[in-house]
This record gives C-alpha cells, structure tokens and sequence, in this order.
C-alpha cells in the first residue's frame, strides 16, 4: 500500500493521468486486487490519495516488480508526487518475509539507477533500509 500526496500546482488532468497510470500498473497479471483513489485518513496527515496491490507471494511480487507496465508506468508517476509512504502487510508468517522484499527491492534499485534516483526525489520513495 501506498499513501501519497501530488505536487503542488499539478493540474486536474495531470493528477488524472497519474491516477491512470497508475491504475493500469494495479492491475498487472501478477496482482489478485488492487485499489486506487481517496486517502481517506487524517488530512493533517498530508496525504490525498492511495494505491494498494494484493499479490499472492514473492514471484507475484517479482513479476510486478519488472512488469513492463510497472516500469515504464513509474516514470509517469514519480514525477508529481510530494510525498509517498508505504505500508507493507502479510499473512505469511516468514520471520525474514521483509528482508526478502527489501532484497528484492534493492536489486531492482541497483538493476534501474535512474528508477532510483527517480524515486529517490519523493520524500518517502528513497531505498528501503538495511536491517543488521
């Protein structure tokens, strides 16, 4: 899941093509649901809107991680937000499940330099951290 927020001075239908963008990575052969529209939390917060994708396990999350679809969608996306959080959530009992995601992540930041030095501009979208 994700929770973000669009630059300031996006236009309607920029943040509608983001949106768009983003609903065709959502729904990807690799995911079993997805969501994407409202944040409906505290305001306070600084976050407007949400994107969530179920995946059935680590190949389902490999496979969108390199979907053509995710990878391109990303240079569509990036650009406009302010800020992004993520929230990762599992019914696998794996004590290790988040460090497989982050290895996972981190070789695809190192397989894609500029993915990382795009994410890398949104407040919140950096490498995730290394767990000793």
């Amino acid at each position: 899941m994700l929770r973000f927020s669009f630059q300031a001075g996006t236009t309607p239908e920029r943040k509608e093509s983001v949106l768009a963008a983003m609903r065709r990575t959502s729904q990807v052969e690799s995911t079993s649901f997805s969501f994407v529209g409202a944040d409906l939390g505290d305001p306070a917060e600084g976050y407007t809107h949400g994107y969530c994708v179920a995946l059935e396990d680590l190949d389902a999350l490999d496979r969108y991680m390199y979907d053509p679809v995710h990878l391109e969608g990303d240079f569509e996306i990036l650009p406009y937000l302010s800020r992004l959080t993520q929230v990762r959530l599992s019914d696998d009992a794996d004590p290790d499940l988040n460090d497989k995601i982050f290895a996972m992540h981190r070789r695809k930041l190192a397989a894609y330099p500029e993915w990382d030095r795009l994410l890398s501009t949104v407040p919140g979208g950096g490498a995730p951290p290394v767990r000793a």
